[in-house]
């Protein structure tokens, strides 16, 4: 009964379904919390006034709590009395939308996780020696000839770091998207974890619902493997 079904993954249009929400849900918000935690570290690693406390309060997010931060973007996407309807002038169903939800959980996740991208970088960027920049500015170097010359080459094994966390992190998705959607409308935004979730706890298929498990499992072993090389390859 268990190899039947490894064999039944490949007939189930839901499974592969929660695939690629989740490879996309992956993509997108890991690409984008990646650029854009690079983006304002690198604004927020020059000297300026009340640097600290701006550094604090861009941490916010991630310091509150997924369950929280979830419902409070569930009242913010409300269609009738949301605060981001209000704003924008529009009519929009965040959540009930087929094509707006999945892309609403996966704006939840950039604003609540990119404050973890940018904290790691500044740390990175603040241990590179000053006076490399002096040196480079005294040769007449550009601002951008020094980013991609000095400082993205010596911080590229932490971008590796951070890619790697947030990538497994986010494979993993559950909580966010469970609270937003349930994985709704009509599973276009369930992911593997919350198919294996239903699976397991609402139908109680135990042997198909580890299943799907061990494929998480073997997508995240594989995507380890693959930055743990290049990482590997970076720091030598």
């Amino acid at each position: 009964m268990g190899f039947k079904n490894y064999l039944f993954l490949w007939e189930d249009e839901r499974y592969w379904n929660a695939l690629r929400n989740t490879i996309y849900f992956v993509f997108v918000s890991v690409s984008v919390e990646t650029l854009l935690g690079l983006t304002v570290a690198v604004i927020l690693n020059r000297a300026f006034k009340r640097k600290g406390i701006i550094q604090t309060i861009i941490l916010i997010p991630w310091a509150i709590p997924t369950v929280v931060s979830a419902r409070m973007w569930e009242w913010m996407y409300n269609t009738d009395f949301g605060i981001l309807n209000y704003f924008l002038g529009t009519k929009i169903n965040w959540l009930g939308s087929p094509f707006w939800a999945l892309n609403a959980a996966v704006f939840m996740d950039i604003w609540k996780t990119t404050p973890f991208c940018i904290i790691i970088f500044i740390a990175a960027l603040q241990t590179i020696p000053e006076e490399l920049y002096q040196a480079a500015r005294v040769d007449g170097a550009s601002y951008w000839y020094i980013l991609k010359k000095i400082t993205f080459p010596l911080i590229k094994p932490m971008i590796l770091v951070v890619l790697i966390f947030r990538t497994l992190d986010a494979i993993r998705v559950f909580d966010a998207i469970y609270v937003l959607t349930g994985g709704g409308p009509a599973n276009t935004t369930e992911t593997l974890s919350i198919y294996a979730y239903k699976v397991l706890f609402q139908t109680l298929q135990f042997g198909y619902g580890s299943a799907i498990s061990v494929t998480v499992f073997i997508i995240v072993s594989i995507i380890t493997i693959f930055y743990i090389r290049l990482l590997k390859g970076t720091i030598e």
